[in-house]
């Protein structure tokens, strides 16, 4: 069910703050401490990258998302806060691949892993962080956790795989991007807040709503992206301002740019994407604002983020649904 934006809740300040620190600082601790304790290898190079990866500050937003799904459906055991850890390490051994696919050379304001230490040591860190994370599912002895995550991660190298055969290709609809961010995004999203229910062994129709939550509010958050990529600081970012136009990627700004501009403007967009590079930055920035393909993008997100909040009235009151709730519209109303 798709909820209209105007039905959604009044966005809040753009904020880097996430919401539920309040409720998360402890449980958030034990998930550090979980991290840190598997991190270890007697290998050293793995030890010095996975830190520097781990380390390098970033929101934490998967674990996070798990632990308070975890806390709305009542659960009261401990798994949640190992199975968070693995989220994480998911999370994290996909962007040391993706770094290296996009040739990427700065991520959270300092060097990436592979411009650091080679493309050849990211990737085989971000295998060890896939096993090492596999390892840990073991121990949280659940086949449907081992079936939900294994999907997952397959999804997501599917996603990428997906999303490389879009680079460079103006032809990208926004019907095909959508199911490459959903694959590549979204789906870790929705296995973070679906496994809280399935810890706490709820109903069905819950677990598919904390499910359908996970799923918009992770769509949200990329197409936030999409748009701080043309309409950011890139010292608040972290990145430079039109990496993702260097790289080719038609993303939804340009894909909706194309669609709605005139001859001139689908000329310019088209002619970015197929060469990558960012001697067109400006005037591809104009045709984006000309056609208010920016606007368009918002708008987009914040419906994402509407029908993700009218999922968890599945849920009952709580303050980890509430947290859940604010988090939607911080994920379309950041500044990073």
């Amino acid at each position: 069910m798709s909820v209209s934006v105007e039905n959604a809740i009044a966005p809040s300040p753009v904020t880097s703050v996430v919401p539920g620190e309040d409720v998360l600082a402890a449980p958030m601790a034990e998930v550090d401490a979980c991290i840190r304790r598997n991190l270890t290898s007697d290998v050293v190079l793995v030890n010095q990258i996975a830190d520097y990866i781990i380390g390098g500050g970033g929101k934490r937003l998967r674990p996070k998302i798990h632990l308070l799904a975890a806390g709305a459906c009542g659960y009261q055991g401990d798994k949640h806060i190992e199975l968070a850890a693995i989220i994480e390490f998911i999370h994290t051994a996909t962007l040391l691949h993706d770094d290296v696919v996009d040739e990427s050379e700065q991520r959270r304001g300092r060097g990436t892993a592979n411009s650091v230490w080679g493309n050849a040591a990211a990737v085989l860190v971000g295998d060890f962080l896939y096993s090492r994370s596999f390892q840990m599912m073991v121990h949280v002895d659940s086949m449907r956790v081992m079936e939900i995550l294994s999907e997952t991660t397959n999804t997501i190298a599917e996603g990428e795989v997906m999303q490389l055969m879009q680079m460079g290709n103006p032809e990208t609809d926004e019907r095909r991007y959508l199911q490459v961010i959903q694959s590549k995004t979204a789906t870790l999203f929705e296995a973070a807040t679906q496994l809280g229910g399935v810890l706490a062994d709820v109903d069905l129709e819950v677990e598919m709503a904390l499910a359908r939550y996970g799923r918009h509010l992770g769509t949200a958050f990329q197409l936030a992206d999409d748009l701080l990529d043309y309409d950011g600081d890139s010292a608040q970012l972290g990145k430079n301002v039109g990496d993702d136009l260097a790289e080719g990627k038609p993303t939804l700004p340009l894909i909706h740019a194309m669609a709605v501009g005139n001859k001139t403007q689908r000329a310019i967009v088209t002619d970015a994407i197929t060469n990558g590079g960012l001697q067109q930055l400006d005037p591809v920035i104009s045709a984006i604002q000309d056609t208010k393909s920016l606007d368009y993008t918002r708008s987009r997100a914040e419906e994402e983020a509407a029908n993700a909040r009218f999922a968890l009235t599945a849920l009952p009151d709580s303050r980890y649904r509430n947290a859940l709730e604010s988090l939607a519209t911080f994920a379309v109303r950041r500044d990073r």
